[in-house]
């Protein structure tokens, strides 16, 4: 993982994460419930992947928050597949999980924005990766939505080809 960034590339991932609702939202527009359940062979349909990105938005803002508050914590990992089987990923309606999605990601661009240079350099250790910074936990998640809005895209678009 990378530990440290410029204040401006900091800036740009921060930009990036507050960004990241809007992007899902827009790879969404117009889909309808079948196109959202519509198999897809890179993995989960649409619709998984929405309530995918609500549980992980939710479990990255205690991440962070764990961070900045508890001199190296261990930070969990989750196990994805048992939440998307036990969650009922494949028939809850989508609509709460892009409002958790938005709210978790609205609150924490909040915390970010008023990190100061001594906040950038707390750590834990994660249980799957090791060493993990606050700079760890930006790089990821500020790419996380947009690499999930193109999996959207790739869904929506195979279903309407399809549907």
């Amino acid at each position: 993982m990378v530990v440290g960034v410029s204040a401006a590339e900091r800036q740009a991932l921060i930009e990036r994460y507050t960004r990241g609702h809007e992007v899902v939202l827009a790879a969404l527009a117009g889909a309808t419930d079948a196109e959202l359940d519509h198999p897809n062979p890179d993995g989960w349909t649409a619709r998984q992947v929405v309530h995918h990105l609500a549980d992980s938005e939710m479990t990255s803002a205690l991440r962070l928050r764990r961070l900045l508050v508890e001199d190296h914590p261990e930070i969990a990992n989750y196990d994805e597949e048992a939440f998307a089987d036990r969650l009922w990923y494949t028939s809850r309606p989508i609509e709460a999980a892009l409002d958790a999605f938005g709210a978790a990601r609205r609150t924490t661009a909040e915390i970010l924005a008023r990190l100061e240079e001594a906040d950038w350099a707390r750590e834990g250790t994660h249980t799957a990766s090791g060493r993990y910074t606050v700079t760890d936990w930006l790089r990821i998640y500020a790419a996380h939505a947009e690499e999930h809005a193109a999996q959207l895209d790739r869904c929506l678009e195979a279903a309407r080809r399809r549907v």
